[in-house]
This record gives structure tokens, sequence and C-alpha cells, in this order.
């Protein structure tokens, strides 16, 4: 029983995700930037579209599900939080909900914060996560809805899973994500190996998606905000979690 993964490059800077599972067959979009390419990309891979995942509601996202739909007959699941703004729900989840796909089960996780109702979908299993916008690699979305306390949550909850879980982001920011990285945690071993060798995928135009938990734990500074050596260049050694969050989030959005 094993889950496949098609990762592929669309629109400007996204990436669209399909999962497949071997057993039954079943296969979901996760979001549904580019509505074209994705049955481009389920016919190359020989899939048949059963279903899409949304993590939340920006265009990006959710752009490409009313064709989909039309087309193949895709059940949505979707943030409940965000059925209004997305529009046509079959299923609305919240966090701790589980979702099958086939086979495989994925637990629902609550990342709210660059949307209120943005979800993450996490397959213990397989050892994979599907995190839309909430978490990228060497940073993390802009937080346009919800509050530093509420996104700084979400983003423990990423922490928080195994340190060998390979993360799917939406978004190709890596070379943009480690040049602020690099201003805010310069003495870092483990940035500076990082951002050299995201330098070199990029120069090669080879992607940096799929990341790992524990790379983004020891170089991403937003999953870094209880970091003795973090707080003291940003001046907050007694803040909270959530303030040091803001912090970085605030300096990130003025780069």
């Amino acid at each position: 029983m094993v889950l496949q993964v098609r990762q592929f490059p669309c629109l400007q800077d996204n990436y669209g995700f399909l999962i497949h599972c071997s057993t039954t067959g079943a296969c979901a979009s996760i979001d549904t930037p580019d509505a074209g390419e994705i049955l481009t990309q389920t016919r190359a891979a020989g899939w048949t579209l059963s279903d899409i995942w949304n993590t939340h509601h920006h265009w990006d996202h959710v752009g490409g599900n009313d064709a989909l739909r039309s087309q193949t007959g895709a059940v949505i699941t979707a943030p409940e939080a965000e059925r209004a703004a997305i529009g046509h729900v079959d299923r609305g989840v919240r966090g701790g909900d589980r979702v099958q796909l086939g086979a495989h089960t994925a637990l629902v996780l609550d990342v709210g914060g660059h949307t209120l109702g943005h979800v993450a979908y996490y397959f213990e299993e397989a050892g994979v996560a599907f995190v839309g916008d909430a978490l990228f690699a060497l940073g993390c979305g802009r937080m346009f809805e919800g509050t530093p306390e509420q996104m700084q949550a979400g983003l423990r909850r990423l922490r928080d899973l195994p340190a060998d879980t390979t993360v799917y982001c939406a978004h190709e920011y890596t070379c943009a994500n480690a040049r602020f990285a690099l201003s805010v945690d310069p003495d870092n071993p483990a940035l500076i190996a990082y951002a050299k060798r995201v330098e070199a995928l990029r120069a090669r135009n080879t992607a940096t998606v799929p990341t790992l938990i524990a790379a983004e734990c020891e170089a991403n500074p937003f999953l870094r905000w209880d970091d003795p050596g973090l707080r003291r260049r940003l001046g907050l050694l007694t803040a909270s979690n959530a303030e040091v969050f803001a912090e970085l989030r605030r300096l990130k959005d003025a780069f």
C-alpha cells in the first residue's frame, strides 16, 4: 500500500500535488492552482481524479475547483470555516478530523493564521504533510487573517510532527526566504548549509520542495521562536513565543 505523490510547477511559482492510492486508484489534487495542468498531469500519470482537498480559500488554491469538479466529478473537501469563501464544498473539515483517500487516512491539522481556517493534511503512515501556505521551506505564509498567537500555535503543530516528516508546501519561495532567514540568524550553521543547498538547486532550476520537518526545525526562523540565540538577536529574551513569531513576521513583511 503506497501513497504516491506527483509534484509539478504551475502558475508563476506554485506547486501542484496529486496524491494517489495504489491500492484503490483514488486520486486527489491538493488544492487546484491550475485546472488544465492538473488534468494534464493526471493523464500523464494514468490516474483518474476522484477528490480535491483544499487547504484554504485563496484563488491560487481553489481557482480550479469548479472546472475540475465539472469535468471529473471530484469530491471537494475543504476547511469548514472557509466554506462560504470557497464555494461548492462536499465535506467541510476542521482540525482533528480524519479524511480518507482510498486505503490512506490523513489527519487534518488546524494551521490557521495565513487565513483563519487554513488546514494541513498529514498522512502519519506515509510520513508526509501537505501544508499549503502555512509553512514554507525556510519561511511561512503571510499572516493575512489570523493573530500571531493563532499562527504560532498552528506552526507548533507542524513543528511537533515527527522529524522525518516530508513537507509539501505550495510555493517556490525558498531563495527569498533564505535571504531573510540569514538576516536574522546569520550564525546558524544549519541555516548556512541549507541556504547553500538552495542556491545550488535553484541554479539548476531544481525544486527546493519538499522539505523535512527536521531541516525546518534547525534552520527556519519561524519555527525557532524559543531559540535563545535568535531571541537575543531580536532583543526578545523574555517575550512570549507568539511575540517572537510576530516580530519575525513583521520583519519579513518589511524585508
